[in-house]
């Protein structure tokens, strides 16, 4: 059985993004020590034009699907980009899209849950990656069986949550830490079934 793996970005109070979901004040922590680190262990989550400028001509080391929100792929389409992960099978949850805009890209409107638990019994040596948002990551907690957390030096005091979600509360246990000289923490947790 393939995991749902949550690989996210956060501020130390836990916030994705400002109340409206921007994240760029964290970019300023994206620096040769930490952007190396990525590069090698998740070549895959580089966006599809961001990995020649970097010298990434890997393979993908642990997804080979994506998943994320309107409001995530939103900010690809804005700037023209249609398949930001070309290189993964790229799956938007949106009921506002009525076609997609990409070949690659594949909507769903209805039953995320079980979306995902049919690419969960797919038979790939990868992983799924759930990219954001808050909102998907709330109504997928349940499936989500790893916790990949870079949390960045900075505290927004309010914003968007890792997860919108209803109070309850779900363990997890600590695996691998990874510390940066620029103050960024990388955290690994399993889910405790």
């Amino acid at each position: 059985m393939r995991k749902l793996t949550y690989y996210i970005a956060c501020t130390i109070d836990g916030f994705i993004g400002d109340p409206e979901g921007d994240a760029t004040s964290m970019f300023t922590f994206l620096d040769p020590q930490y952007v190396g680190f990525m590069a090698a262990e998740y070549p895959e989550t580089i966006p599809t034009q961001g990995r020649g400028p970097l010298g990434i001509d890997a393979d993908n080391k642990h997804f080979d699907t994506v998943i994320q929100g309107l409001g995530s792929y939103q900010l690809a389409l804005d700037i023209g980009v249609t398949s930001p992960y070309g290189h993964l099978r790229e799956i938007v949850a949106t009921r506002s899209l009525a076609e997609s805009p990409d070949p690659n890209v594949e909507l769903i409107a209805d039953d995320l849950v079980g979306r995902v638990r049919e690419l969960k019994a797919e038979d790939s040596p990868l992983d799924i990656w759930l990219c954001g948002g808050s909102t998907i990551a709330g109504e997928l907690i349940e499936e989500i069986d790893e916790l990949i957390i870079k949390t960045y030096p900075q505290v927004y005091g309010s914003g968007m949550p890792m997860f919108g979600a209803d109070f309850e509360p779900r363990d997890f246990e600590l695996g691998a830490v990874r510390t940066f000289d620029n103050g960024v923490l990388v955290r690994t947790y399993t889910r405790k079934r």
